[in-house]
């Protein structure tokens, strides 16, 4: 039988966490209060996939982080998207966003950590929308959230809540505001060491709630609406690599008028701290 300094274990991790290391943890789906060390950077290489009815939408996107601070982090997503209805199909960068998260709140006992931030984010009209509307709306969009986080040797929770607020495109289209609230769990099943693999499973409750889109302030049927996903997902870190992925599975489908629901959503991130 292995014995476990349980002291010493504790300590190990709780300087890890405090550290800033791989082993403070964000969601896949969901957002959590993790913020870089001061002058950190990270480097992020997103994928992911979409299929609702006959519609699949897959993207890739590369995302840069600085730690202003040990609790203010700042970066930009530059993603790339490609779309098929099974009709047509289009491929073109999407709009790019500029983000930025501060931690307001910590609190840490041994081997456990407890925190709470603020985020904000914009999405620029970037994208290619007049030759291909489907890879953006032509206008700047403004997210906010808070969230909170529960960060354990063993045992991981996060709570967060999003608000999106789109702008309004030269057409007069405007999409309809989003809230986006989740809730996850996590577990880390065999203890970290230092210098080898570390392991925690997820579990996500997402759901999103959407207003109805408006054209020339014309509310249009066919948009809007309620979903809510259960996602199982992982995240994988080796020193200062880490993997995280997940999948998204609809459990709950309230869409306005004549809309595909969602079949699936899946996201797959690597992760890279300098």
């Amino acid at each position: 039988m292995k014995f476990v300094n349980w002291p010493l274990w504790g300590i190990s991790v709780l300087l890890a966490i405090h550290s800033n290391s791989a082993l403070a943890h964000d969601p896949v789906f969901g957002i959590g209060p993790h913020v870089l060390f001061k002058n950190g950077m990270e480097a992020a290489l997103e994928v992911d996939r979409k299929k609702a009815g006959e519609e699949t939408k897959s993207g890739v996107g590369l995302e840069m982080t600085y730690g202003i601070t040990g609790e203010w982090a700042a970066g930009i997503k530059v993603p790339y998207s490609f779309r098929d209805n099974g009709i047509d199909s289009s491929s073109g960068q999407t709009d790019i966003q500029a983000f930025t998260k501060y931690r307001f709140w910590r609190e840490d006992s041994l081997g456990l950590q407890k925190s709470a931030a603020v985020m904000l984010a914009l999405n620029g009209e970037n994208a290619d929308e007049k030759t291909n509307p489907a890879l953006g709306n032509g206008a700047t969009d403004i997210i906010t959230g808070i969230t909170w986080g529960y960060e354990s040797i063993k045992w991981y929770r996060w709570a967060s809540t999003r608000y999106a607020l789109p702008g309004k495109n030269t057409a007069g289209f405007q999409m309809g505001n989003k809230w986006k609230i989740d809730f996850v769990g996590g577990w880390r099943p065999i203890p970290p060491e230092y210098k080898k693999t570390d392991t925690v499973w997820l579990l996500e409750l997402n759901g999103e709630i959407v207003d109805k889109a408006k054209l020339n302030g014309k509310t249009q049927a066919n948009s809007g609406g309620t979903e809510w996903f259960v996602s199982p997902g992982i995240f994988w870190t080796l020193r200062n690599f880490a993997i995280k992925s997940g999948i998204q599975i609809p459990v709950s489908s309230d869409l306005n008028g004549i809309q595909n629901k969602s079949d699936y959503r899946f996201k797959a991130t690597f992760e890279w701290h300098l």
